[in-house]
């Protein structure tokens, strides 16, 4: 298996999420955004904590904790419990790995 196979060129705003493994701890989720943004007024609001690694392209996240991050190919992050978070750009496409765990 390979992270990046059957990625192709999505509709703007479209987001692909595939799990690839879950156990009653752990959930790991490939993410593949096209130009996606979460619509105004919206937070993620998570109860476990949430690595992200960009795998490919370029997003920027608002964080309630840390305002504005960019992260470009590579970037990682740890999003704490509860941390409200917001997707606000993202490249066409963008890769996530996401690990979420408690």
């Amino acid at each position: 298996m390979n992270v990046f196979e059957g990625i192709e060129i999505g509709q703007k705003g479209e987001e692909i999420i595939e799990t690839i493994t879950k156990s009653e701890n752990v959930k790991i989720e490939r993410i593949v955004s096209y130009n996606s943004f979460s619509k105004k007024g919206f937070y993620y609001d998570n109860d476990e904590y949430e690595f992200v690694i960009l795998l490919y392209g370029e997003a920027k996240l608002y964080l309630e904790s840390k305002g504005m991050v960019k992260l470009k190919s590579g970037d990682y992050m740890i999003i704490e419990p509860h941390d409200k978070h917001s997707v606000e750009y993202t490249s066409n496409p963008a890769v996530w790995l996401c690990i979420y765990y408690k």
